[in-house]
C-alpha cells in the first residue's frame, strides 16, 4: 500500500482526470517509480532516474487536462500519505529543478490548475 502511495505522491497533483486527458494514474505512478524511496525516507538528492521521471511527466503534461489529471492523482496519495511522506513528495520537484504550477498537498484545488 505505502508503495503505491509513494509513487502516487511523486508524480507531481490534479483533480478527477477528465476525458480529454491522455495522461493515466498509472502513466503517472510507474513513471516516478524510481522516486519511491526518496518519498519513503527522504535524503539529500533524489536519484537521476527519479528526477528524469519528474521531467518527463512535466513535458509530456502540456495540455491543461493532463496537468490537472497528474495533480489528480497526487493529491489522492497525498490525503493518505503521512505528514513526512508528504513533504519529501513535495520536495522533490524543486530538487529536480521541476517549477510545477500547484502544491503537492491533499488540500490543492487542482481544478485550478491551467
Amino acid at each position: 500500500m505505502w508503495l503505491v502511495v509513494a509513487v502516487s505522491m511523486v508524480v507531481v497533483a490534479l483533480a478527477p482526470p477528465q476525458a480529454e486527458a491522455a495522461i493515466s494514474c498509472g502513466t503517472v505512478a510507474s513513471t516516478l517509480s524510481p522516486c519511491i524511496n526518496f518519498v519513503l525516507y527522504g535524503g539529500p538528492t533524489p536519484p537521476t532516474s527519479c528526477c528524469e521521471g519528474i521531467k518527463t511527466l512535466y513535458n509530456e503534461a502540456t495540455a491543461t487536462a493532463d496537468r490537472q489529471a497528474v495533480c489528480s492523482c497526487l493529491k489522492s496519495v497525498a490525503s493518505s500519505a503521512t505528514p513526512a511522506i508528504i513533504s519529501n513528495a513535495a520536495a522533490l520537484p524543486g530538487k529536480c529543478g521541476v517549477s510545477i504550477p500547484y502544491k503537492i498537498s491533499p488540500s490543492t484545488d487542482c481544478s485550478s490548475v491551467h
